[in-house]
Parts: structure tokens; sequence; C-alpha cells
């Protein structure tokens, strides 16, 4: 349960990294409020998550996940460059995250 939380923990962080860009510098209401609900989400969940999982393993993870997912919606939503490079080392950060969830062992399964 505390791998799902976590994941959903990055999913709200990928929503506040997004957000940041359409708030505009916090210059915009509607995204600058939905920016702070997720900010806040995603701590809270990652804070739940962090009952059960390692630290280092659940911040490297939660993080990862809002790097990655903030790359992906970059190139979709504002035609951010999907050069080779960038997408071959966002893929090692995947291959990172597998391997930190792969070896935390029982803590949090």
């Amino acid at each position: 349960m505390a791998w799902t939380i976590l994941f959903l923990a990055g999913l709200c962080e990928i929503a506040w990294a997004v957000g940041l860009k359409y708030s505009d510098s916090f210059t915009r209401l509607w995204p600058s409020l939905a920016t702070i609900v997720a900010l806040v989400a995603s701590m809270v969940l990652l804070g739940v998550a962090l009952r059960s999982l390692p630290l280092g393993t659940a911040y490297a993870v939660w993080t990862g996940i809002g790097a990655v997912g903030a790359l992906i919606l970059g190139i979709f939503l504002f035609d951010e460059s999907a050069a080779l490079p960038r997408l071959f080392f966002a893929g090692l950060i995947v291959v990172g995250i597998l391997g930190l969830k792969a070896t935390a062992g029982a803590a949090g399964s």
C-alpha cells in the first residue's frame, strides 16, 4: 500500500510542477490554487508513505516520478524538446526508480 501512496504522491508532484508553469509565477489565481493543493497533497502522501518506506528510497522514487512526469508533460503541453538524449536520460531515471523499488526489501510491500 505504501508504494501505491508514494506513486500517487509522485503524480501530485507532477501536477504541481506543471501547475507552476500554468500559474505564471503565482500571478494567475486558479492555476496557483490548484498548484498549492497539488503540492500539499504530494507532501502529505509522501509523509504517509514514509511511515513504512525507507526515506532515501521513497524520496528518490518520488522525485524521479515527478522529474520524468514533468519532462513528458513538458514535451506534450509546452512543446519542449523530445531529443533522444533527453529521453535516454529520463529512461535512466525510470530504471533507477524500478531498481530502488526492487531492492527496497520487504519494507512497505
